[in-house]
């Protein structure tokens, strides 16, 4: 086979393209910091990088979930202390009816403290945080409870309707509408904390206001607190001291059994950041091991490719010998 002068140029030519295009992916892989700036420099590791990069943008998503749930569940556990403290302060007022040195006026200011004690615990349970109401459900934009005036002037505790200004009726049967809005009230909110990984957060108004005791009996705060206005009004000391107080300590138990209940929901999004965190650094590291550029590898191929494209420059001088004939 004849080797023609224009068969050795276009070799020449060709093998200093492909130096000159080696010396252009070093300069950007130290320019980026990066390996792979384009599909087409490693297919399998680009496809690779794109896993990494969706877990990593997954992962900052489950941490933004985990920290919202966790402040959500603080606001609940100091919610929950307050009520606390609120049943607590009944509990007394109802041990201090028994007082047989209370006369009619301490009577009367005993009932004007618990009836202010109700309204408190429709607030607390009214409670918001980040515009959504903690014990509502997921009717989070309404508030849950609110409170009624009956004709003696005492308080009453009720489910707040959609309007947040009628109350639902308790013990007698509920509308369609009321259902479904009790329904809301009552329901569990759920989060993602890992992948596959679901827990349910919240603790509404009706986990507060319903429940069972110890023995297993059925308990409900609004009809406990309706009993001692009505028993003060009365008179009647001794269900104050005997089934209003058992009722009231009833709903303390519950209260602070509901509270220990978010204090292990709070351990766990402790125990879920802390894994998150680790698995947002291996995910980092495994991102880096793949793509980021070790400059001190990358310095020294850049400057063989330098090298290789000089020499081929100096040699096609003198193998290539031009005269004014091949410009014609």
């Amino acid at each position: 086979m004849r080797v023609t002068n224009s068969m050795l140029s276009n070799n020449f030519l060709y093998d200093l393209g492909n130096n000159l295009e080696n010396m252009g992916v070093y300069q950007n892989q130290m320019g980026s910091g990066t390996l792979i700036n384009k599909a087409s420099d490693n297919p399998l590791g680009a496809a690779r990088i794109m896993q990494i990069n969706n877990e990593v943008i997954k992962n900052k998503q489950y941490n933004t979930n985990i920290n919202n749930t966790n402040q959500w569940l603080s606001v609940t556990d100091t919610s929950l202390g307050q009520i606390n403290s609120v049943l607590q302060r009944i509990n007394e007022l109802l041990v201090s009816t028994g007082d047989p040195a209370y006369g009619a006026e301490q009577q009367q200011a005993i009932k004007d403290e618990i009836n202010s004690n109700i309204n408190q615990v429709s607030q607390i349970l009214n409670t918001t945080y980040d515009g959504k109401y903690i014990f509502g459900g997921n009717r989070g934009t309404d508030k849950p409870t609110l409170v009624t005036t009956d004709a003696k002037g005492n308080q009453q505790l009720s489910y707040a309707n959609k309007d947040g200004v009628t109350k639902m009726p308790a013990g007698a049967a509920p509308t369609s509408d009321e259902t479904n809005q009790l329904g809301m009230i009552k329901a569990k909110l759920s989060v993602e904390i890992s992948d596959g990984v679901s827990i349910n957060y919240n603790f509404t108004a009706s986990d507060v206001m319903e429940f069972k005791n110890d023995a297993g009996v059925s308990k409900d705060l609004r009809t406990i607190l309706s009993n001692i206005t009505t028993h003060l009004d009365s008179g009647d000391v001794s269900s104050l001291i005997g089934s209003d107080l058992s009722d009231i300590k009833d709903a303390i138990s519950n209260a602070s059994g509901i509270r220990t209940e978010v204090g292990a929901l709070e351990n766990r999004m402790k125990s879920a950041s802390s894994e998150n965190e680790s698995e947002n650094t291996s995910l980092t590291q495994v991102l880096a091991s793949t793509n980021d550029v070790d400059y001190a590898q990358i310095t020294m191929q850049y400057a063989q490719a330098q090298t290789t494209y000089l020499a081929s420059l100096q040699t096609s001088a003198k193998i290539l010998q031009h005269t004014l004939i091949d410009y014609l």
